[in-house]
């Protein structure tokens, strides 16, 4: 039972609506990856197209089964890799998404569920919303789950994720400086999100930004590599890098034994209260009455 875990955060700049030079950057990086024994690597948010979204985006998409997927899949030979790109799903719906690929397979498929419409951000006019908050097996040891950037933003998700049996965290993002207006920081929000995330659920993380501009956006890297107890094993700063870091199965035991929050997570009661809510928050009290 493998119980050591060597991940990987690939922290890359992307060039925005060029897929074939985002490809090769890829390969690169799953190579650099492979070659130092990791067994899993995490791209950014959207790492194959770039963040720049326009009325023209939809020509960027890619179905699962496109070559570039099949490409990266292929290249996945004794490793996870999980990239993000604009998946064109049935019935021509555009979905920002992230995949997991494994020697030349598809193993995993998160589509995002929280499109953010603040600040510059505005996905929710391009991308259908994601439905589902599934995990999946990586090895006889370790399960993940992948939230995309905002969806780590909606503790729920997290929640459910740890419940729906993860024990590891992936969090591709693409976090500009000046994404959310007035005093938020998003490198300070990240930084302290994703750790009280690790420590909560003794789930480790591996959060990947990317670097560089994009039109308005200028991403700030920062991505980090988070163990059980939500110590920062390692960060990168503000340049292309691939951050790789061992994860101990043993203390997500141990860190799970001494804060049981997943154990005692009352499911029936979460479940009979949003059931409740769900019909009466937003609801006017003449119509209550």
């Amino acid at each position: 039972m493998p119980e050591k875990l060597s991940v990987a955060a690939a922290q890359i700049s992307t060039v925005p609506e060029d897929i074939n030079t985002n490809l090769e950057a890829h390969l690169d990086y799953i190579a650099q990856a492979r070659a130092q024994g990791c067994d899993l690597v995490v791209f950014p948010e959207l790492s194959l197209t770039g963040y720049t979204l326009s009325d023209e985006s939809f020509q960027l998409a890619r179905s699962r089964h496109s070559k570039v997927v099949r490409q990266i899949a292929e290249a996945s030979e004794g490793i996870t890799t999980q990239f993000g790109f604009i998946e064109e799903g049935p019935a021509a719906q555009f979905y920002n998404a992230t995949l997991a690929v494994r020697n030349g397979e598809i193993r995993h498929l998160h589509r995002k569920v929280n499109l953010p419409s603040y600040g510059n951000l505005d996905e929710n006019k391009h991308f259908a919303t994601g439905r589902f908050m599934e995990t999946a097996q990586l090895d006889d040891t370790w399960r993940y789950a992948i939230l995309i950037c905002a969806d780590a933003w909606n503790p729920a998700l997290v929640h459910l994720a740890a419940m729906n049996g993860a024990t590891l965290l992936s969090v591709p993002i693409s976090s500009s400086i000046d994404a959310v207006d007035g005093e938020f920081s998003n490198p300070n929000g990240w930084d302290l999100a994703v750790r009280f995330y690790a420590m909560m659920y003794g789930m480790p993380v591996v959060m990947t930004n990317r670097v560089g501009d994009e039109g308005v956006n200028r991403f700030w890297g920062g991505s980090a590599i988070i163990d059980a107890h939500g110590r920062v094993l390692q960060q990168a700063g503000d340049q292309p890098e691939l951050l790789i870091a061992e994860l101990d199965y043993n203390q997500v035991r141990e860190a799970r034994f001494h804060l049981p929050t997943v154990r005692d997570s009352n499911f029936a009661l979460i479940q009979r209260e949003v059931n409740r809510l769900s019909e009466v928050l937003g609801v006017p009290d003449s119509v209550r009455e």
